[in-house]
């Protein structure tokens, strides 16, 4: 039986609206940059307006800079490639329209076996277009629209660069702040689980929420690649790599943190009898995931009570833990956590070391 997409999702695939907004100093720089470019191409290259200039101005100017030197030597490429295409097409068989949409498909065919970049191959087959469709009367037409691009291109790197270049290092800041609060948040639910009695919803809630901690890495890890890719060719960078190199090792040091945290609380949730809440082991190990927990703050250099930083604590998890051995009814639960709650002890203490 063939399933029908679901009228709300093909609405949410057609809203045209993004999740949030664009930040407003790019929008800017974007502006001044087509105004530039647009000023200073049509000083320097006489002739029609220098839409491609501007066009190229408008795309360069990105997130980062390492993004914006990327997109310049794609729509560069590109139109020169599109522009050769289309200069030989309108050499070997004239100016009829039909050329135009031919130099389309031989511009798209070239891409493809040549393996260039999509935003390339899609520049290729519109230069290609334009200039057989609005140059053919026009001398030296071609050749004008590749130098408009390249001072477009160039124009919109120097902008971006000058103007506040964009450091994404605060934004990777706050989300790794965020992995050891949610961290740190959900050892101490799992030790309050193994300390009072549970109900069969609250441990669904608590696994709920223990899974959710893995978006929470990837934020922080995509946050982080973001925030080196802002500082590429950067000339701010110098200040902010150090602390993007510590939330680096953070995030390399509680990955596996995580796991093993989902891991702890799987556990729970499959093996819990009402009665765990009496066994001597189990509040042992209780114990020492609310001392966990206080090492994780104190790595992410975070407050118990919110985001202020730390200043002065000592590590809680000093010594190994050792207990007695659990009654038969609770040891397969109590040796499932204590395995990992070793490999979080080792976690936290190579960071000590």
């Amino acid at each position: 039986m063939v399933r029908l997409p679901d009228l709300r999702t093909v609405r949410g695939s057609l809203n045209v609206r993004a999740p949030r907004r664009v930040p407003l100093l790019q929008v800017a720089k974007s502006a001044l940059a087509i105004i530039a470019a647009w000023l200073v191409a049509g000083w320097l290259v006489q002739g029609p307006p220098p839409i491609f200039a501007a066009i190229a101005a408008l795309l360069v100017v990105q997130p980062s800079i390492n993004q914006s030197f990327t997109r310049a030597v794609e729509r560069s490429v590109g139109v020169i490639l599109g522009v050769v295409i289309a200069a030989v097409l309108g050499l070997v068989f004239g100016s009829q329209p039909w050329v135009a949409l031919l130099s389309a498909g031989v511009a798209l065919a070239v891409a493809w076996a040549a393996r260039i970049s999509p935003g390339a191959t899609n520049q290729i087959a519109i230069s290609a277009l334009l200039v057989l469709a609005l140059g053919t009367a026009t001398p030296n037409y071609a050749l004008d629209r590749v130098l408009e691009t390249l001072i477009g291109a160039a124009i919109g790197i120097v902008v971006n660069a000058v103007l506040v270049p964009p450091v994404l290092v605060p934004a990777a800041r706050e989300k790794v702040d965020v992995l050891g609060r949610e961290l740190a948040g959900a050892l101490e639910r799992l030790a309050d689980a193994l300390e009072t009695p549970q109900t069969p919803a609250s441990l669904e809630g608590l696994l709920i929420e223990a899974r959710l901690l893995r978006p929470v890495r990837d934020a922080a890890a995509d946050a982080i690649r973001d925030g080196a890719d802002s500082l590429a060719l950067n000339p701010r960078s110098g200040r902010h790599r150090a602390e993007l190199a510590e939330m680096g090792e953070l995030l390399d040091r509680f990955s596996p943190v995580v796991t093993q945290t989902v891991g702890m609380t799987r556990a729970v949730y499959d093996g819990y009898e009402s009665s765990i809440v009496d066994e001597p082991a189990v509040r042992a190990i209780a114990e020492q995931l609310h001392r966990a927990a206080h090492d994780v703050r104190l790595a992410f250099a975070l407050d118990a009570g919110g985001p202020e930083r730390v200043v002065d604590a000592e590590p809680a998890l000093t010594r190994p833990l050792q207990i007695q051995t659990p009654s038969p009814l609770h040891w397969v639960l109590v040796g499932s956590l204590l395995m990992d709650l070793h490999r979080v002890h080792e976690s936290l203490r190579d960071g000590e070391a």
